[in-house]
């Protein structure tokens, strides 16, 4: 197994579940810290560079021709446990819709009713098991609780201004409407797959830290270990079996390309023998958001060291007791704009914090505004934009060239500048209006629409939600087949977001999650 993220731990565990001798691969550290086992420590994992440095991968796109040539971070974990180590923990399963569309476009087993029983086998719900919702499973998964006035008021306006119902589950039966966010949390601690799936041990799981994976080992087209990169130099570790790469979306197609498993064309520029010609690394995509923040006492929080402090020390007397045991994030939504055909085209995050300005592009200490503010993110969850991963070089250590080609079609563009608007009449409504004292960001300055076109390229920010670089097919654009299997080499397979032919309709770890205990499935585990 190479990589221990939302996907990789969970194959591991569940093969030597059945007695299987597996060994995981982490280019990451363990996960034995306060920065992933904390739910608030996100605060200081994306806001703090030395504690970034720690669990996560520093990368950043190209320069992006649509968003002024920004240099756009993608943040992705480099711990056990992988992203879902250090992300929102955010438990979004996605539109039933997402997965028969997969289903439609050839990869059979991957309808909503074939996933399903995967997403019910990993969860344990709050409200317990139902014909949809699961309940034992490794993941906690709650609902988040205390939640500021600021948030309750956004919901009711959100409801009001845009005829949507408020709801009680959106991983139920239907995912559309104002609801409260549900979270990987439970007790104050984290639910990555790293803590649900990997903290018993396991007699025929060993897990292997610090371990950079440089290249599949391939024979006479079949995948026969990994050579992996050590303190003494390179060495290969032999797969009896097979090779399972969950490396994520950025970490999988990089590996595939070291191995001569890509664009023949691009391979050989890098003086790489060939072992399969496939599209590793296209369909990149990815959700985009804008963040826009509202001065409201009612949001409570503050961004100073004290309010962090306090919630800190708060939290180590009673884990789970403050926010700072919890996701940060409140109240979501999902919801039409004038481009949705059949299902919910838009969703809302909110976050009781202000949020940094224009963006966080670069790697320092962001500074926000320490007033009690609401910061409201209209979110792009089905772009129609498509990018590329490319090899920089054939040194495995070298990153990846990254290129989402954010904006890069004009639809995304309307799409966002429409949900800002439709976010500025919701903090317009009666509701909340009250209790609004101005909006920090984007700000007057660009109330104008031609301003705010101008000024959107310098606002978006990725979700950190890419997907798509080793698709699931069966046509000439699949890297690998419904089975996961790579096309054209044996014993080797791919389990992580990167195999999603289309992104979901929400946040991805839950179906990052659901994509590892379906991998288990195939492999009869």
């Amino acid at each position: 197994m190479v990589g221990s993220g939302s996907a990789g731990a969970i194959v591991a565990s569940r093969l030597a579940d059945t007695g299987a001798h597996v060994v995981l691969l982490e280019a990451g550290r363990n996960d034995d810290t306060r920065l992933t086992r904390i739910p608030g420590m996100i605060t200081m994992v994306h806001t703090v560079p030395q504690f970034k440095a720690k669990v996560a991968w520093k990368q950043y796109s190209v320069p992006q021709k649509f968003a002024h040539d920004r240099r756009i971070p993608m943040t992705r974990g480099k711990v056990l446990g992988g992203s879902s180590s250090i992300n929102g923990m955010l438990f979004v399963r996605g539109n039933r819709a997402n997965y028969d569309g997969w289903a439609a476009e050839g990869c059979s087993g991957w309808s909503y009713d074939e996933v399903l029983p995967a997403f019910k086998r990993l969860e344990n719900w709050q409200d317990g098991a139902s014909d949809v919702r699961g309940e034992g499973g490794p993941i906690q998964v709650t609902r988040q609780r205390d939640l500021t006035g600021a948030a309750r008021s956004f919901m009711t306006a959100a409801a009001q201004t845009l005829a949507a119902p408020v709801i009680e589950d959106y991983n139920g039966p239907d995912q559309e409407g104002i609801s409260i966010f549900q979270q990987s949390v439970s007790g104050g601690i984290r639910y990555s797959s790293a803590q649900g799936y990997l903290r018993r041990g396991r007699p025929g799981l060993t897990v292997v830290v610090g371990a950079h994976v440089a290249r599949v080992a391939i024979e006479r087209g079949r995948a026969t270990g990994v050579e992996i990169l050590t303190g003494t130099g390179r060495r290969v570790i032999r797969a009896e079996q097979e090779v399972i790469v969950s490396g994520g979306t950025m970490g999988s197609p990089h590996i595939l390309l070291l191995s001569g498993i890509g664009p023949a064309e691009q391979l050989r520029e890098h003086g790489i023998d060939v072992a399969a010609n496939l599209p590793v690394g296209q369909n990149l995509h990815d959700h985009l958001f804008v963040p826009m923040t509202y001065l409201m006492k009612s949001a409570v929080h503050k961004g100073t060291p004290l309010h962090f402090a306090s919630g800190f020390l708060r939290e180590q007397r009673r884990p789970g007791s403050s926010w700072f045991g919890r996701t940060v994030f409140e109240a979501c939504g999902f919801v039409r704009t004038s481009f949705a055909k059949d299902i919910p085209d838009m969703q809302i995050h909110t976050l009781p914090w202000s949020y940094p300005v224009p963006n966080q592009d670069e790697d320092k200490l962001h500074r926000v505004d320490t007033r009690p503010a609401l910061t409201i993110f209209p979110t792009l969850i089905y772009p129609h934009s498509r990018g590329e991963l490319r090899l920089a070089s054939a040194d495995p250590l070298d990153s990846p060239l990254i290129d989402p080609a954010y904006l890069s079609d004009p639809v995304d563009t309307e799409f966002l500048l429409e949900g800002i608007a439709m976010i500025r009449e919701i903090m317009a409504h009666r509701s909340i209006a009250g209790g609004v004292d101005g909006e920090f960001a984007p700000g007057d300055s660009f109330r104008d629409p031609l301003a705010m076109r101008r000024e959107l390229p310098t606002r978006v920010h990725s979700v950190y939600h890419p997907v798509g670089t080793c698709r699931m097919g069966t046509d000439e654009r699949a890297v690998v087949d419904p089975q996961l299997r790579v096309r054209g080499i044996d014993g080797l397979r791919v389990a992580d977001a990167s195999i999603m032919p289309n992104v979901t309709g929400g946040n991805t770890n839950a179906p990052s999650y659901m994509i590892g205990e379906m991998c288990a499935k195939l492999l009869g585990a």
